[in-house]
């Protein structure tokens, strides 16, 4: 269980590292972490509902975890301003 959390956390780190830097953001390792689980649960949402299904330790599950969080990002930006 609490290994589960910690490579939740990495790899929400990761990807949100990754995200960031696609976006040219600037954020901490916590704030790159909340972005890359809140970026990867809405990029699994949105695959599955189109039929793709990826594990999330995989290339193909990082990249739709980083599209999603890019797309948290972008939805930020637009209803910030």
């Amino acid at each position: 269980m609490l290994w589960n959390i910690i490579v939740t956390i990495l790899v929400g780190a990761l990807v949100g590292w990754l995200a960031c830097k696609l976006m040219n953001l600037k954020n901490g390792f916590w704030m790159n972490a909340l972005l890359g689980i809140i970026g990867s649960a809405v990029g699994r949402l949105l695959a599955g509902l189109i039929g793709i299904h990826a594990n999330t330790i995989s290339i193909g599950g990082i990249a739709i975890s980083v599209a999603g969080a890019c797309l948290v990002v972008w939805l930020a930006r637009k209803l910030v301003k």
